[in-house]
């Protein structure tokens, strides 16, 4: 292992790179994305297509762009937080504008050759904003109430824009990002206790603003089986594809529920349910202990990293990847409301993966200049 304390970003040489990269870590994304690979394989009942080599092909783009991100020295990408964040929020603009519905939402843009989820881009680029924002604060400017100000614009502004499409789930993720950047850059709790005061007496115009689905979704959630051929029906199934699965499951390509399509989104928000009914107890806890390896790892770089945006950056990519598994998971097992949060690297869906794997390249990034002391002054910036 390289000793990287005499390499400072640009003196590292592309070689030094390539061998300080963790490449046990991107086998490990790999063999999740493989457990998607034949899930997907699994709902084409035996068949690569329509799903299952598209997601090979785009996680191979993934790997490409993941090495290539980490390649580039983290003073570079604090240099890009701000513009990456301003494209990412102008596509959010555009999908108000000319972005086409899809499944009752207007959530992407289409751009000829690929259609694109500006609010899956938005989830990166808020870290990397947040991240280079807070660097530059000590511990006790970032409690002052002024400082807060443009933070809270970077999370607020893509959060209204999220919630027009709808997209509640989204909005969430990105609230809890920013909760989660906020907490690690030293706010005080005396500002989440009035925040968490501030939602609860704000619940009630919320719900009055939410859309009849989103309510009913809500309902379903405390009493699936008020509508058990309607609103419930998702949920109930998911619940009877898991527990059938009992401990080993009932085979690969076996499942009843999936393959006689009871089951709904069985590639995407409900992919969890599938394996669990094929793979069983034991398919689930062996894909949650991946999970849970990936993100101690990335913690674990959060600790060892010795300038504050990569730790930032780090931190926010890991709590990013827990939310996704925590949300996905719970809500197929009926512990929430159904949003649409994939599952991360199994799910089928092309920006997901994709800006996943953008961001796990700022994460070996992070890792690979882990040793970089970055200036907080104003010539850190540019």
């Amino acid at each position: 292992m390289l000793d990287l304390r005499r390499f400072t970003g640009h003196e590292m040489r592309l070689t030094e790179k390539l061998i300080e990269f963790n490449w046990a870590f991107l086998l490990l994304l790999a063999l999740i994305a493989s457990i998607g690979f034949a899930m997907l394989y699994s709902v084409a009942e035996g068949s690569f297509t329509p799903w299952a080599f598209r997601q090979a092909a785009r996680f191979g783009v993934g790997v490409c762009i993941m090495i290539s991100v980490a390649m580039v020295d983290l003073r570079l990408w604090m240099r890009l937080a701000y513009p990456l964040y301003g494209v990412a929020l102008a596509m959010l603009v555009a999908v108000e504008v000319i972005g086409f519905v899809g499944m009752g939402a207007q959530r992407w843009l289409n751009l000829g050759f690929i259609s694109i989820q500006p609010s899956e881009v938005m989830k990166v680029t808020l870290i990397l904003a947040l991240a280079r924002y807070f660097h530059g604060l000590t511990l006790e400017e970032v409690s002052r109430f002024r400082n807060l100000l443009v933070p809270l614009a970077l999370v607020g502004v893509p959060v209204g824009l999220v919630v027009l499409q709808p997209d509640l789930g989204t909005a969430v993720l990105l609230i809890a990002t920013g909760g989660v950047l906020f907490f690690s850059a030293g706010l005080r709790w005396r500002y989440f206790i009035f925040a968490g005061a501030a939602v609860l007496a704000a619940i009630p115009v919320i719900w009055s603003r939410l859309h009849d689905y989103q309510r009913n979704r809500v309902f379903t959630f405390l009493d699936p089986e008020r509508d058990p051929l309607g609103t419930g029906y998702h949920i109930l199934q998911s619940k009877i594809a898991l527990g059938s699965g009992g401990i080993f499951g009932k085979g690969f390509m076996e499942g009843t529920q999936s393959q006689l399509n009871f089951l709904p989104e069985k590639h995407t928000d409900f992919i969890f349910t599938m394996l669990g009914e094929e793979l069983g107890l034991v398919g689930g806890i062996v894909l949650l202990t991946l999970y849970f390896i990936v993100l101690m790892f990335s913690l674990n770089v959060a600790l060892q990293c010795r300038n504050q945006f990569g730790r930032l950056v780090a931190i926010g990519v890991s709590m990013t990847f827990f939310f996704y598994v925590f949300i996905n998971t719970a809500m197929v097992m009926g512990l929430l409301p159904v949003v649409g949060v994939p599952l991360p690297l199994v799910s089928y869906g092309g920006t997901a993966m994709l800006s996943l794997m953008f961001a796990f390249g700022l994460l070996m990034s992070v890792y690979i200049h882990r040793n970089l002391e970055i200036s907080r002054g104003p010539s850190a910036f540019w």
